[in-house]
């Protein structure tokens, strides 16, 4: 039996798993199983597939998607950019392994973005600017976006909360949450914006999916804000990794 599945630690609700075993059992799809692999450590990632050449992909989350690069034969153009790792494509053959990194974040965000962009949305303001964030980065580059980090303190490279005025916000038409900020089950927090100056032209994305809308996604969309969560962007993820898995 073929073997992928997902390293990380700790790991508990894992969507990726639950998505690929309804996927195996709605599509037919045999021989082939998806599970979770916590390990201690990074060091310790070699053992799954060197002592079980049936592994032929996995997917990788906090806290190894940059430490497993050191692990790596080849990373594709966004995860050479982005320095950050999700999914990993493993070939062997002749007693010789052969791995790639990708970062399929930045498909399964470019995607789920692109069909709601309009002509207003050229700058955004992305809320955090952790691993989660490098993602969105290089997909708003690709599709000739500006952007303006925004954290809990200035510097060179970043506003402050507060200092995202409305003025601000009326510049920005576009704003992503790349923070936890909202997440189940703080679901109460939101990142503190000016949320009275935004409009219809507004675009707020969160990354979250978990509540389905955020109270950051509620309050722009009471002020007439068009809205997205995250869970598209993780469908068209799991989907891509499956094709890169595959070909």
């Amino acid at each position: 039996m073929k073997k992928l599945g997902l390293i990380g630690y700790p790991l508990g609700h894992s969507f990726s798993k639950k998505y690929y075993l309804s996927k195996f059992t709605n599509e037919g799809i045999q021989w082939i199983d998806y599970d979770l692999y916590p390990i201690e450590s990074i060091e310790k990632f070699p053992n799954l597939y060197k002592n079980d050449p049936s592994f032929y992909g996995v997917n990788v989350t906090i806290p190894y998607k940059i430490a497993v690069l050191a692990y790596l034969d080849e990373l594709s153009e966004e995860a050479a950019a982005i320095q950050a790792v999700n999914c990993i494509q493993i070939r062997q053959q002749g007693g010789t392994t052969y791995l790639k990194g990708y970062n399929t974040d930045v498909y399964g965000f470019q995607e789920s973005l692109r069909p709601l962009l309009q002509p207003q949305h050229t700058n955004a303001l992305i809320l955090g600017n952790g691993g989660a964030a490098k993602a969105v980065v290089y997909a708003l580059t690709q599709l000739g976006i500006s952007y303006t980090f925004v954290s809990r303190e200035a510097s060179e490279n970043a506003l402050s909360y507060a200092q995202v005025t409305a003025e601000v916000m009326q510049a920005h038409t576009l704003v992503i949450n790349c923070s936890p900020v909202g997440t189940f089950p703080a679901i109460e927090a939101s990142p503190s914006l000016p949320y009275e100056a935004m409009t219809s032209d507004h675009l707020l994305y969160d990354l979250i999916y978990n509540p389905e809308e955020t109270t950051f996604l509620r309050k722009g969309r009471l002020k007439g804000a068009q809205t997205k969560n995250g869970l598209e962007m993780l469908l068209l993820q799991a989907e891509k990794n499956w094709e890169i898995w595959n070909q």
